[in-house]
């Protein structure tokens, strides 16, 4: 038996989700308004993908109902990670009206988040003293459910969304040399950005190891949602920023910030480099001769060694070891995470599918 631990103390909400390991060992769950509440069903549609098998089939719709509630909750911006992680594999692979029509119910629900004004959905409600309109790299992730609803119903509010706010994105997110801010903050009157953070990183002006990743994903998929040219190109400039980086390890599993101060001796974080991995499967492409293949080969070779894949029965149960959530916040610290393990196996089958071609 494996003991369970709330992620939140003294929380009364229904926990549906496995989402990492506490230091003492404990599963820790998640309630489903949690962000990452939609991964583990994720990676159940993933399994039932690869093995036909109607076991995984039941057990990702088990998962995938215990979300349902969140196609309503118009208070977070993570509607792709919940909605499109779960229900969306569920709807790809058994056409089921029901989850059809909760995944556009959840798409009406995101873009009530749009601030015309700024030319992007609000990310964060939180710390409003802090912030006045915070927009995370991570939204990046959530446009495509917006893409997906806009090919459903022709509804272009879909779309125009979507690649409004991955302009307005390019235009305030990146450096010069195409790294990633984590927070832009904007004035909610006039439009204006009014700080550049990265909350989840070393300081301000770092690159956080997952936002890159994002923003790598984000803009490979939008390219695809789009034929734009213009995110082609980020998604190229991003790639080339993360592989041409001097701090880069030789196993390509990137540390949790590219710029933290005791680098080599610092956590490196899973997460990131699965979800570039994945990334890269795709974005090869759309890029052939770039080698992206053969990178992401390398990334998930790395990934699944025993240096970063747990035995059998260990980790919790969770695939990989070794991802970070949240260093400058003391929270889940060389930990497995249910999104680091997604998309590995996103890659995966990614790999499987691209080499089939």
């Amino acid at each position: 038996s494996v003991r369970v631990k709330q992620i939140e103390a003294g929380s009364k909400k229904k926990l549906v989700s496995p989402r990492t390991i506490d230091d003492d060992g404990s599963f820790k769950m998640v309630a489903s308004k949690d962000w990452t509440s939609g991964f583990f069903p994720g990676e159940l549609w993933y399994m039932y993908e690869y093995t036909k098998d109607d076991y995984w089939k039941s057990k990702a719709q088990e998962f995938t109902a215990n979300i349902e509630d969140q196609k309503t909750n118009g208070g977070t911006h993570d509607m792709g990670f919940k909605m499109y992680c779960s229900f969306g594999n569920g709807y790809r692979l058994t056409q089921n009206t029901a989850y059809k029509n909760i995944l556009l119910e959840s798409a009406t629900t995101l873009i009530t988040r749009y601030k015309p004004t700024i030319g992007c959905i609000r990310s964060w409600d939180h710390s409003r003293d802090k912030w006045q309109c915070p927009v995370i790299i991570d939204n990046m992730m959530n446009l495509e459910l917006l893409y997906w609803a806009f090919k459903e119903t022709g509804d272009s509010v879909y779309y125009d969304i979507a690649t409004n706010h991955a302009r307005t994105t390019i235009k305030n997110h990146f450096r010069d040399d195409y790294s990633s801010y984590h927070v832009i903050d904007y004035d909610t009157i006039n439009g204006e950005v009014l700080h550049k953070h990265t909350h989840q990183g070393y300081n301000h002006e770092s690159a956080w190891g997952r936002g890159q990743a994002w923003g790598l994903y984000g803009y490979t998929m939008c390219y695809r949602e789009t034929k734009l040219s213009e995110f082609l190109t980020q998604a190229e400039n991003i790639a080339d920023y993360i592989f041409t980086n001097p701090t880069l390890p030789d196993d390509m599993v990137t540390y949790w910030d590219f710029n933290a101060p005791n680098i080599p001796n610092e956590p490196r974080d899973a997460s990131a480099a699965a979800c570039t991995a994945s990334a890269l499967y795709e974005l090869d492409g759309y890029l052939p001769g770039n080698h992206y293949k053969e990178t992401a080969d390398k990334i998930m070779e790395s990934l699944g060694s025993p240096v970063y894949r747990a035995k059998v029965g260990t980790n919790g149960n969770f695939i990989l070891m070794h991802s970070v959530g949240s260093i400058p916040h003391g929270q889940e610290i060389d930990v497995p995470l249910n999104y680091a393990d997604y998309y590995f196996l996103e890659g995966l089958m990614r790999k499987r599918d691209l080499e089939k071609k």
